[in-house]
């Protein structure tokens, strides 16, 4: 009975290790429909376009953005979005929109 029971408990703790690693690995899927380019405008009127997420550094999705010191960010999912909005400084070098 014992046997048994540490045997089921070795089987639950491996499905939920296995869940937690494919929820992982999907976290950050990339979208099949993805925009080339997304152009965000600048306060001076200049235009500047951002094509890559970047968090991932793949193509972006106009669907998954945020607004950061009054400019847009594009992200190529929602996991970059939530990265990005915890630690947004780490990933300033990397948008055309600050680089001013």
């Amino acid at each position: 009975m014992k046997r048994e029971r540490a045997q089921l408990g070795i089987f639950f703790t491996m499905t939920i290790l296995l869940l937690v690693g494919l929820m992982t690995l999907v976290g950050c899927k990339k979208e099949t429909e993805t925009d080339e380019t997304t152009t965000v405008e600048l306060q001076v009127g200049e235009a500047i376009e951002q094509t890559v997420c970047p968090v991932m550094e793949g193509p972006i999705s106009k669907n998954y953005y945020t607004e950061y010191l009054g400019k847009k960010v594009y992200f190529c999912c929602p996991g970059c979005k939530e990265k990005f909005e915890k630690e947004p400084k780490k990933y300033l070098a990397k948008l055309p929109q600050f680089s001013k």
